[in-house]
């Protein structure tokens, strides 16, 4: 998998974890006339961001290292030279999977580039890999398809389009994703079938929404399970059942993630004293607030703070000329 010269590689944790709401959603900053844009990921020694789902389509190429991708309550290893297809229902989060660093080319798209009135538009079968994920679909397109390296080529090409500021250029940018969606729907032919897109995660989503827009504001607060279903007025065993549907996680798996990764930004923009940092973010017990940052960040929040601290406002932005 070859690519152009002189990309720009940015780190991905920095440049993904601040637009991550309180509902797990990442919200990518497009171009609202035009909402579709090419990134080039290096995942280094940060801690990868939390468990994420967005209401744009992802693909993934794989260039060089290994990435674990869970998609709910499943995990794979990406290797390089594969693709991954992610679409906007199932919670998901990347991370290297060895001490390589690992890269990433991602290609990001709202549907409506492809087809305005969406899942039952014209247009719409270009999109039927992407509407029809479930907990069984298989992410990974191996290496050995071709498929990769003629998505990774298109990939390139749309960014060379972008800023698409002209007819000829959105053209163009169309032009390419049709390609890359047509290997896609060659490839998952047998897998979709004669499915039907249904509304049923999307509906289980909006449900706990309540829940989440509730945490933005609170989750310094204790909050147990009985409260969080309580809250959203369903029994506990449906809440559970719901929210583990929704995200992949259990209801305090989440918590705690979302947690630590404010207290994450609050160590490397304040100096606020851990003591009291871990009491922001929703610790009564400061050395409880230790061991589930250990447990996720694999360091101390000490650490932490020393290690990234400096490089807080650092967008972590390179120029890297070698094909990997």
């Amino acid at each position: 998998m070859r690519l152009a010269g002189n990309l720009k590689w940015q780190d991905s944790v920095s440049i993904i974890a601040p637009q991550i709401r309180a509902d797990g959603v990442h919200v990518w900053p497009f171009d609202p006339s035009f909402p579709v844009a090419v990134l080039f990921q290096v995942f280094g020694e940060r801690q990868p961001v939390r468990m994420n789902r967005h209401d744009y389509f992802e693909l993934a190429c794989v260039l060089c290292g290994e990435i674990t991708c869970q998609v709910a309550d499943r995990s794979f290893v990406a290797k390089k030279g594969e693709l991954i297809v992610l679409g906007s229902a199932l919670y998901h989060c990347m991370a290297r999977n060895t001490r390589l660093h690992a890269k990433i080319a991602t290609a990001f798209f709202m549907p409506e580039v492809i087809c305005e009135a969406g899942a039952h538009g014209d247009g719409a079968e270009f999109l039927m890999p992407f509407y029809l994920q479930d907990a069984s679909f298989p992410h990974l397109i191996p290496a050995k398809t071709g498929i990769p390296a003629e998505a990774l080529s298109l990939i390139q090409r749309v960014d060379a389009e972008l800023p698409a500021t002209t007819n000829r250029a959105r053209l163009s940018v169309r032009t390419y994703l049709k390609m890359v969606l047509i290997l896609l729907v060659n490839y998952y032919s047998k897998y979709i079938g004669s499915r039907q897109v249904d509304g049923l995660q999307q509906q289980a989503s909006q449900r706990i929404a309540p829940l989440f827009e509730f945490l933005e504001t609170h989750y310094s607060r204790a909050v147990a399970v009985e409260d969080a279903a309580e809250l959203l007025r369903i029994s506990k065993p449906h809440f559970m059942r719901v929210f583990k549907q929704v995200t992949g996680q259990s209801f305090i798996s989440y918590l705690n993630h979302f947690r630590i990764a404010k207290a994450q930004a609050l160590l490397t923009s304040s100096d606020k004293p851990i003591s009291q940092l871990s009491q922001e973010v929703g610790f009564c017990d400061q050395s409880y607030f230790g061991s589930v940052f250990r447990k996720i960040a694999r360091m101390t929040p000490m650490a932490y703070r020393r290690r990234f601290a400096s490089s807080a406002g650092d967008t972590h932005v390179h120029s890297v000329s070698q094909t990997p």
